[in-house]
This record gives C-alpha cells, structure tokens and sequence, in this order.
C-alpha cells in the first residue's frame, strides 16, 4: 500500500465500524506480526508466498462463518427500511405500503444512489419482461412517492429523465 501499511487501513476500517472481512497477506511472516494482524480484528493472515486454493478456501471459510452483508434496516436519510418486519418509517413516522411498493422501495434502497431502469426494476419487482407500452413502474413509483416524498420537504426518489429512477439524499 502506498504510503499506509495495512496494520494502519485495518484500525481505520474497525474505528469506522465496519465488520468487512479482512484477510492480511503479507510477507512479515514473524509470529508477532501474526498475533499483531490478528489482533486489529483481521478474520485471518495469510504469508505470501501462498497457493491461490489456500486463499480461495480461506475466502470461502470466512463467508460461510460471516453473517448476510444484507442488513436489517436500510437507511437513507430519515428513512429506515425494516426489512425483516416490512416496517418502514420517516422522520420516525410509519408509513404503510403494499407489498409491491415495499419491494420497490427495498430494491431502490439496497442500491441507493444507483440510477435503476424501468426495465430492471420491471423485472426485479414483477418478474416481467419490460413491454414498452406499460407505465406500471411508473405507476408505482408515483404512489410510492406520495407515501415516501410528498408530506416531507426533502424528497429521497429521484428521476433521471430517459434512464430511470435513484434514491438517494442530495442533501
């Protein structure tokens, strides 16, 4: 690394509380600069030079042991997306939506600030093959946006003319 080493990334990204799986591999192969990577919170340490299969099954190992990197709770702004118990909120009031637009609004939030077509939202949330004559996205996401936007002044869905749609907090 350029300038940092990884002892240094390492206590970053845990001060940060992220809890991405991080796995050292390293030429330092003394067994205190081991205890010392595995002591920052590393999931595992790695000495090159190393098989490619050994950091493939430890890859492997540690996915199997992580929980989901799906969260719970989506959060964009003031609004919490519950995704185990379809509760959603803003500005901590809660806001009823029917099944379909809790899917849409799931998958804008789980890509939040990514511009999402029609035809992929089509597909995601009604499992059709976009026909270009219906407006049942937009359709949606009109009545999602008058549950999620319309009674608060900072609007989070967002259309990108000819492309489609991104939520996302512009500030």
């Amino acid at each position: 690394l350029p300038g940092r080493d990884g002892w240094s990334v390492v206590q970053e990204l845990r001060r940060s509380g992220k809890d991405t799986p991080v796995i050292f591999l390293t030429a330092r192969d003394a067994v205190p600069d081991r205890v010392k990577g595995l002591g920052l919170v590393a999931d595992d340490y790695l000495v090159k030079p190393f098989a490619f299969s050994e950091l493939l099954a430890r890859i492997q190992t540690i996915l199997r042991r992580s929980p989901s990197r799906h969260p719970d709770t989506l959060r964009i702004a003031d609004l919490e997306i519950d995704i185990d118990h379809h509760r959603v909120t803003r500005s901590g009031h809660r806001i009823d939506l029917t099944p379909k637009e809790f899917l849409l609004l799931s998958l804008l939030a789980r890509r939040a600030g990514e511009v999402l077509g029609r035809t992929l939202i089509a597909e995601r949330v009604w499992d059709m093959n976009f026909d270009s004559d219906t407006n049942v996205v937009d359709v949606h996401v009109r009545r999602l946006r008058a549950k999620i936007d319309d009674p608060f002044e900072k609007k989070l869905i967002h259309t990108v003319r000819g492309v489609g749609y991104v939520l996302e907090d512009r500030g």
